[in-house]
């Protein structure tokens, strides 16, 4: 993958991977050994057909290529940017066993930027209308996805979003240099010609009601709201004057457009020191952010080592190479103020690692050694929780942990109708796994229309994510 120069790209939010040329992908999909038992698609949430996917591209067929992929994803040029490929179907590539695997999620992108670069989008054949209304709350990935995969079956799809674009954080969660907002913009206008109709600012648990819905004639809701509510770290100084959590500030800057104060209405406070706390994608899109607004240093602090850290193995070498310093094995305990209440700098303690406990995992634990660094901003990026509006609203749901919703893998929750998927169920995940619980919901909620299955009648047991970050 080719990427623009550092130096030139701090300086700016265009996008930081150029992708392939033909020749390079054309040289990738001549790699694939074609397996008869490929082990990549048992690693794609998706389950692309991979290799036949590939097998196009080697016939130069790339909108044929494309085809293939649509028939199980909705958003390629999305999951060729921000899948961790590294992790699923590439990490399963029998290539990769001795080697370097097939450069599976490049290739993904390759073809939908190509039909981009055409001008030209192919919509799928639809199923005649079937007379079935379905809700999908959130225009995140995993509501784009049930909403794209029962559409294609002939329902009619409302997608109800609560900010006054959809795309959920697709659009306000990762940066324009990460993902560009014209690539979100144009997978949802692909998911809007399969007859979906989007209706954004309506707050469902607000505007109106789940029981309101179907009262309206929706048979089933979809719940796909993600986890925008910031998680705290409960130390001192977390609520003085230039501690951001990264939720508001990501939002702010790539939804409301805050760098490009007074153009557009929202601001955001930019700094000369910025500390960043966390280690995982969200972290790393907050620094380099920082970065691009302005910042001569930016810190990155992660309690433990860079093996441990949740984020893609290239967005930590992007960092690097853009000039943010990481600060391992650190763990903050203050954010201290002057006495106007303004960030000034933030006290941390060095950590170690622990022997593996009974899950295998090392705990960082306090050296008793401490140390400051001096800034004038903060952003805290360690997590986040549910947003309560909509689920204390529906009455007999069950949750867990910071009000998530309990749902099994196919979705289903404890109430008949009530489906759910992605970051609302598991806690904040990434993108495609946040599809896949998409994809799975969206055919549990056709066999539960269609009588194909036998109504719930036990609660499930949640599906709690590997990945908090």
């Amino acid at each position: 993958m080719r990427f623009r120069n550092p130096e030139k790209r701090k300086k700016d939010f265009k996008e930081v991977s150029l992708g392939l040329t033909e020749k390079q992908a054309l040289k990738e999909a001549l790699s694939c050994l074609q397996c008869k038992k490929p082990r990549c698609i048992d690693g794609c949430p998706v389950e692309i057909d991979i290799p036949k996917f590939i097998s196009f591209v080697k016939e130069k067929d790339y909108l044929g290529g494309l085809r293939k992929i649509r028939e199980y994803n909705n958003l390629p040029s999305v999951c060729g940017r921000v899948c961790p490929q590294e992790t699923q179907c590439q990490g399963n590539c029998i290539k990769g066993k001795k080697g370097r695997p097939v450069a599976i999620g490049a290739l993904e992108r390759f073809v939908a930027d190509y039909e981009m670069v055409l001008g030209e989008t192919e919509t799928p054949e639809v199923q005649s209308a079937n007379g079935h209304k379905v809700a999908v709350i959130g225009s995140g990935p995993a509501g784009l996805t049930v909403a794209a995969d029962l559409a294609k079956l002939g329902y009619d799809i409302t997608v109800f979003e609560a900010l006054h674009e959809a795309g959920g954080v697709l659009l306000y969660g990762i940066p324009e240099f990460r993902l560009p907002k014209k690539i979100v913009q144009r997978e949802i206008e692909y998911v809007k010609r399969l007859g979906v109709k989007m209706i954004v600012n309506w707050v469902i648990g607000r505007t109106k009601t789940i029981d309101e819905l179907i009262e309206e004639g929706f048979e089933t809701i979809f719940i796909g709201v993600g986890a925008g509510a910031p998680r705290y770290l409960g130390i001192p100084g977390e609520n003085l004057n230039n501690v951001y959590f990264a939720s508001e500030f990501l939002t702010r800057v790539n939804l409301m457009k805050a760098h490009r104060f007074p153009l557009y209405d929202t601001p955001v406070k930019k700094a000369g020191r910025v500390a960043v706390v966390g280690g995982g994608n969200v972290a790393m899109d907050s620094a380099r952010t920082a970065l691009r607004l302005g910042a001569e240093e930016v810190s990155i602090i992660y309690r433990r080592t860079e093996t441990e850290m949740p984020s893609r193995h290239e967005e930590v070498e992007n960092a690097k190479e853009e000039g943010i310093t990481f600060h391992f094995l650190s763990n903050p305990k203050e954010i201290t103020g002057d006495d106007r209440g303004w960030v000034q700098s933030i006290r941390c303690e060095r950590m170690r690692l622990s022997e593996p406990d009974e899950s295998g995992r090392r705990r960082p634990e306090s050296t008793g050694e401490e140390f400051v660094i001096e800034v004038d901003q903060v952003i805290m990026a360690i997590g986040q929780r549910s947003n309560p509006i909509l689920v204390r609203s529906i009455s007999g749901l069950n949750l867990w942990g910071d009000g998530y919703i309990v749902a099994d893998r196919d979705g289903k929750t404890n109430l008949e109708r009530i489906f759910a998927g992605g970051d609302i169920t598991t806690g904040a995940a990434t993108v495609i796994s946040a599809m896949g619980a998409g994809k799975r919901a969206a055919r549990s909620i056709d066999n539960f229309i269609m009588g194909r299955g036998e109504p719930l009648s036990q609660p499930p047991e949640p599906v709690q994510s590997q990945s908090k970050h």
